[in-house]
């Protein structure tokens, strides 16, 4: 099975790319019956990415990031070089996508996947909001087709 994972929240502008590609990819999908993919919009849920992700053969998450590159720069990262325990705490909200990989890694052995693939869509505006930059806007479409491609492959 392929999992599509788009991260992200869409109360703060950019930070929404990950969970708008989810979306668009659902729509582009509905009407195919697609057995051996899903699509999930995991929104900032990480202990749901780690949970979504368990019995998959292929992972993508796909989320925003800020590293002060050029707006709307794609990076396209195995999972293996992103994935990071968490420190102990007692809030779920501090247990992020990348402990997701770590911790599933950990819990579900082989049962989790090994090829997994990171789409980070580099935000300009993180602030609170309900739309992306103008700059983004070439970037999803770029990653949507790229994830189209993989499903088709997938499948085919």
């Amino acid at each position: 099975m392929l999992t599509v994972i788009g991260c992200g929240n869409l109360n703060r502008c950019d930070d929404a790319v990950g969970v708008i590609i989810a979306q668009k990819l659902q729509e582009s999908f509905e009407d195919k019956n697609l057995s051996n993919v899903k699509i999930y919009d995991c929104g900032t849920a990480g202990m749901e990415v780690m949970f979504q992700a368990r019995g998959s053969k292929k992972l993508i998450i796909v989320d925003a990031c800020s590293t002060d590159s050029e707006p709307g720069t794609i990076y396209k990262v195995p999972g293996n070089e992103l994935e990071e325990l968490p420190e102990p705490s007692y809030s779920l909200h501090d247990f992020r996508w990348d402990h997701a990989l770590a911790a599933g890694r950990k819990i579900f052995k082989e049962e989790f996947p090994n090829d997994v693939t990171v789409y980070l869509i580099e935000a300009e505006n993180l602030g609170l909001g309900l739309e992306i930059s103008v700059s983004l806007k070439d970037s999803v479409q770029q990653v949507i087709d790229g994830i189209k491609q993989e499903i088709d492959h997938y499948i085919n």
